[in-house]
């Protein structure tokens, strides 16, 4: 049996339980310390890195007795993170191992708090833990390195979608997930998942099998012009269009990102409009939120109207070269605009639902200029 010191992400109880796949009540944990040792930040803030100091004292929790699959499933947690066990005396005298940094980990000077982690990014390690250890006994722990990027994104939109403001007026019935499985994993995911939920008539439904396709959340916004009431679209290579087999590949859209996680909808738009057309918007207007197909996926769009200049000269090339986009924006008159969407030549449902919105809403901006 093993006792380990945490100093960082794993005080937290509910993480705890999630890497270990048990509940709190049989772990044997209790408040512990560390001197000579400072608990450090990394960059961003999402956990922290133990160096030596003299004189410094690091809190904790100790977690004693722990089983050897206990210690295999901490093992792949931290894993992906190059941190490493060594053993330690605690300042109460006790001896337990602690998991430091590896030479590729790097951090800042400041002090890592766990109080300010917790309301920022808890919620969000919580789902990324859930993904990351359904990959214990199935995939490397550098694979899991590989994937981290994109697993944390799939947790923010998790996080993001506990204060959606869509959803008045549904039932708000009871759903039970028989079971829920991974199919494929890498840039986005496959869940298969069974289920009962309650109907509409009383009680509830036979078992349904259906599947998922998991992304994250996307922020999309129109630039706009209100002063010449003119719009810029995006164009590029889509591979919607492509595993179609439509021989139209190349669509014009809206501004559009994932959102990265710890943003806001606004400040991805914002960055997307600078990354895409090189814009900046003097004032986002919110346009309503949506999923792109509820039956199928789990895409989620924040909605955006961006006001900004659009002079002539304005549209060009742009992108995200080391994320492979090729990006050519034009200008169009709104005018032109609404007429392709009464015509239904928009094949971008996001810049149709946005056309019509400005419609009702572009008399009203106009008059602010």
């Amino acid at each position: 049996m093993n006792n380990l010191f945490f100093y960082g992400t794993l005080q937290c109880v509910p993480l705890l339980e999630r890497v270990l796949g048990r509940s709190a009540d049989s772990i044997d944990l209790s408040p512990a310390s560390l001197r000579g040792y400072v608990a450090l930040s990394e960059p961003e803030g999402l956990y922290p890195v133990l160096r030596p100091r003299a004189n410094a004292d690091t809190t904790g929790i100790v977690v004693r007795d722990l089983s050897t699959e206990d210690i295999a499933r901490l093992n792949y947690y931290e894993g992906g993170f190059d941190y490493d066990l060594r053993t330690v005396t605690l300042t109460s005298g006790e001896t337990a191992e602690v998991y430091l940094p590896g030479q590729s980990v790097s951090s800042v000077d400041d002090t890592w708090h766990f109080l300010a982690w917790e309301k920022q990014w808890g919620a969000m390690t919580l789902w990324a833990a859930e993904e990351v250890m359904d990959g214990f006994g199935k995939l490397s722990t550098d694979e899991v390195a590989r994937r981290f990027p994109r697993i944390r994104a799939r947790a923010w939109s998790k996080v993001l979608a506990q204060s959606g403001r869509h959803g008045q007026g549904v039932l708000e019935g009871q759903t039970e997930i028989v079971e829920r499985k991974r199919a494929h994993t890498n840039f986005f995911a496959m869940d298969e998942i069974a289920l009962r939920h309650e109907t509409f008539g009383g009680g509830m439904s036979d078992q349904i099998e259906r599947a998922v396709f998991v992304s994250s959340d996307a922020a999309i916004v129109l630039p706009y012009d209100p002063a010449l009431d003119r719009v810029l679209l995006v164009e590029q290579i889509r591979l919607g269009p492509i595993g179609r087999n439509d021989p139209v590949q190349w669509q014009m859209e809206p501004v559009a990102g994932l959102i990265d996680p710890g943003e806001t909808a606004e400040e991805a738009a914002r960055r997307e409009g600078v990354e895409e057309a090189g814009l900046e918007f003097r004032l986002l207007e919110p346009a309503g939120e949506c999923y792109a197909s509820p039956g199928a996926t789990t895409d989620f769009f924040h909605l955006f109207v961006g006001i900004c200049d659009l002079p002539d000269g304005s549209a060009g090339i742009g992108g995200q070269e080391e994320e492979g986009e090729n990006i050519r924006s034009h200008l169009m008159s709104y005018t032109d605009l609404l007429e392709l969407a009464d015509d239904g030549l928009l094949a971008n449902a996001p810049l149709a639902l946005l056309a019509y919105w400005l419609a009702r809403h572009r008399a009203r901006l106009r008059a602010a200029v």
